[in-house]
């Protein structure tokens, strides 16, 4: 408050310097203090974005967005299916975009996709990993996961007795 009946004393004085040295803190301090609100999204529905199929007779398949129909529907294609279109509420958009003209020939598209390095990207990316992870548990018959129970108790018991070990030399 002190400061606001300051720089009105100076204002009333016209003291020229004052109210430009007033004027220019106040503009920095404005511009540091204000943040532009970021985008809340980064994928969009865009010519040659990937997105994974997550319902409907191909779930779990990769495709790329070669045309926007309308606001609903898009027209999807991969290497390993027929193109269709396709609800964007079928479609789950990922991070991964590849370079692509606007309904591009099968070749095009698969030259682009290998080019890009889609498979792997899509492999490294943790939505991925937890994907195969999914899909690798599910395969998993009855003697698999009983076998899979005891190296999870043995992990525990190697764990346990290594923190004893670090208690005791702490202690």
């Amino acid at each position: 408050m002190r400061i606001l009946q300051y720089i009105y004393s100076d204002i009333e004085k016209k003291n020229p310097s004052s109210i430009l040295f007033v004027a220019t803190s106040l503009f920095l301090a404005c511009s540091h203090a204000r943040t532009w609100p970021k985008m809340p999204f980064k994928r969009f529905v865009e010519i040659g974005r990937v997105a994974l199929i997550n319902y409907g007779k191909d779930y779990g398949k990769l495709v790329v967005i070669v045309d926007v129909i309308d606001q609903n529907r898009a027209l999807v294609d991969a290497p390993d299916m027929v193109r269709s279109q396709m609800n964007f509420k079928r479609l789950s958009l990922t991070d991964i975009k590849i370079d692509i003209k606007r309904i591009p020939k099968k070749k095009t598209l698969v030259e682009a996709m290998e080019a890009a390095d889609v498979k792997t990207k899509w492999e490294n990316s943790s939505w991925g990993r937890k994907l195969i992870v999914q899909k690798r548990r599910a395969a998993l018959n009855d003697f698999d996961r009983f076998k899979l129970m005891l190296a999870k108790i043995k992990r525990a018991g190697v764990v346990r007795q290594e923190l004893a070990k670090l208690k005791k030399t702490a202690a």
